[in-house]
């Protein structure tokens, strides 16, 4: 009787070891990064670096399935606004392969390289993409802008 209890301790000892060996692996093993979202900065240099570009929408927030106009900055690389820019905008959810239910444009040049977009709506929750191909006197570019609602 004896040697079983022996037995049994032995065992709960090795089982109590393995515990705290796989335990001290797991803490010590870097974690896997979960999928990381799009990216929804709302300032970025545009995709070949001619534009500082900044996007926010007019009234602060975002709102699903409204009519809104979004304010789009343009600076050049030393700050100076963009002026006179030629803006086509275009996107969709890249999700679900659909372009946007509008079609917003560039409407208004409010100085300081404010460009007014009117016309953008978001009707469902998700990831949206704005992509703005831009002209102006440094050269053209493009920039994407992620939103997510």
């Amino acid at each position: 009787m004896a040697s079983l209890w022996r037995y049994l301790l032995a065992g709960l000892g090795l089982g109590a070891l393995l515990a705290g060996i796989l335990a001290v692996v797991y803490l010590t093993t870097p974690q896997t990064a979960q999928l990381a979202g799009p990216d929804v900065s709302r300032s970025k240099k545009s995709d070949n670096g001619l534009f500082l570009a900044s996007f926010e929408p007019e009234r602060g927030v975002v709102r699903q399935g409204e009519l809104e106009s979004w304010l789009l900055t343009l600076k050049t690389t030393t700050g100076d606004p963009v002026e006179g820019a030629a803006i086509a905008v275009s996107g969709g959810m890249p999700q679900h392969n659909h372009g946007l239910p509008t079609s917003p444009q560039a409407t208004d040049y409010l100085g300081d390289g404010r460009y007014r977009i009117e016309g953008v709506k978001f009707t469902m929750a998700g990831w949206w993409q704005l992509h703005f191909a831009i002209s102006a006197t440094a050269g053209s570019d493009t920039v994407v802008f992620n939103v997510v609602l």
